[in-house]
């Protein structure tokens, strides 16, 4: 019976994987199921944002704040547009650390799905494991801040309570670049996936031709990309002209 189960649950899965590859008008030559079992999918991951506040980015100094929130709206604008199961934290919000990025609650208006806590650890905070079993995922990508505290406890906590971890680490803050770096090589060493900002978009999307999301997906690598960005902009700019000089030909 317990074979069984497990079978269905599988099928489920498979057919809920399927589902998500087949929306999105793909290239018939491509096969998603060819992809490696840990590349993130929409349906495969659940995002926790940890903290993303004012007094926490005050201290950070292992990035430029500017690039800090700029990843942040990213990740934030990706997991909306691809509906992927989201869970935002506050610690003392309204007592000491003040609101999340704007990058955030633009995305995520209705701060009261917000969990605020006291526990620098969110795993030893009932009302926060509550809402991470409710994604219903056991693989969890994770960013936030401190790296080295609010991160770090988290995801060591995740990982032995069974969970498949990934931390975005450039939408994560220290209060040094050797806190950062330290803190990102004990979880690897723990067994943590390190990705970055557009490195989470790019793997969700992965195929030009999914149309319904070509546009939104450029939109926020325009305005959150940087370079990529700026190079996008200038090329689909420079198309525009050309092609209004060849009308007025």
């Amino acid at each position: 019976m317990r074979k069984l189960s497990l079978s269905i649950t599988a099928l489920f899965a498979s057919m809920a994987t399927f589902a998500q590859w087949t929306q999105y008008n793909p290239n018939p030559v491509n096969d998603p199921a060819n992809a490696a079992k840990q590349i993130l999918n929409p349906t495969n991951h659940a995002l926790i944002l940890i903290d993303h506040e004012g007094q926490m980015a005050f201290a950070v100094e292992s990035q430029p704040i500017e690039e800090l929130r700029n990843n942040t709206g990213l990740i934030a604008g990706a997991s909306k547009l691809f509906n992927v199961p989201t869970v935002i934290t506050t610690v003392a919000e309204k007592q000491f650390s003040g609101p999340v990025f704007p990058e955030i609650r633009e995305y995520y208006p209705d701060m009261s799905t917000y969990v605020d806590r006291t526990t620098m650890n969110s795993w030893e905070d009932t009302n926060f494991i509550k809402a991470v079993e409710a994604t219903g995922k056991k693989r969890l990508v994770m960013a936030g801040l401190w790296t080295e505290v609010c991160i770090n406890l988290a995801a060591l906590s995740a990982l032995e309570d069974g969970y498949e971890v990934y931390v975005i680490t450039d939408a994560c803050g220290a209060v040094s670049q050797e806190a950062h770096d330290m803190t990102v090589a004990r979880m690897i060493q723990a067994g943590v996936i390190p990705i970055t900002s557009m490195q989470y978009m790019l793997e969700m999307y992965r195929d030009w031709s999914r149309s319904d999301q070509y546009l939104e997906v450029n939109k926020l690598a325009k305005r959150y990309g940087g370079a990529y960005g700026l190079g996008i902009d200038y090329i689909k700019t420079m198309q525009k002209w050309a092609k209004e000089d060849k009308k007025e030909d």
